[in-house]
């Protein structure tokens, strides 16, 4: 049975610090490249037949520390426009908003610097599992990209309203697997450090 293998792509600067970091290009800090050579190691062997990384520098970098330069780029597997509140921390959104936030359920705003619904990321996650699923009859497929696009992305493989990926937790540099269940979609693995 065929399956897709997700990484998020390790440790930076701004997710060390818990910062939404979706279109600012930031490198791997050492700790995230020791984090995608562990990925590497743990992948060593496998062959696929699709691999795929995000254009942003910090999914690219973990591809290719990992043992895999050559990924197809695929905007699409860019992370969550966050717009205005690009590079701050979830606790100084709340603070500056007065009350509880979530990007799922609370989205971005829409003022100067827009970003993207919940419903736009949705469509690029349907995109991609839409292209994993006509990939997997050639084989595996591997896929680098980040964490909110990532929890989209597992939402919508199996079903699920793209809200629910606020339940998938996701930490840098971890491993997870799409596959099926009796032709049903399904999580195989989530959140995994190799």
């Amino acid at each position: 049975m065929s399956e897709v293998v997700l990484v998020r792509h390790g440790e930076t600067e701004w997710s060390r610090a818990g910062k939404h970091t979706g279109s600012t290009d930031v490198e791997l800090t050492p700790e995230g490249e020791t984090q995608a050579r562990a990925v590497g190691a743990e992948l060593q062997g496998r062959a696929f037949a699709l691999v795929l990384s995000s254009p942003l520098v910090r999914a690219r970098r973990t591809a290719e520390l990992a043992g895999y330069p050559a990924a197809q780029v695929d905007p699409d597997l860019s992370e969550w426009d966050y717009g205005g509140y690009e590079g701050l921390t979830t606790g100084q959104i709340r603070a500056d908003l007065g009350h509880p936030w979530t990007v799922f359920a609370d989205g971005v705003p829409a003022g100067a610097k827009p970003g993207e619904s919940l419903a736009q990321v949705s469509a690029r996650a349907d995109r991609v599992v839409a292209r994993l699923r006509a990939s997997l009859t050639a084989g595996d497929a591997l896929v680098f990209s980040h964490g909110h696009l990532l929890r989209v992305l597992g939402a919508r493989w199996v079903g699920a309203d793209p809200g629910f990926g606020a339940h998938l937790a996701l930490n840098t540099a971890t491993i997870g697997r799409l596959s099926t269940e009796h032709d049903v979609p399904v999580l195989q693995e989530w959140n995994r450090s190799p």
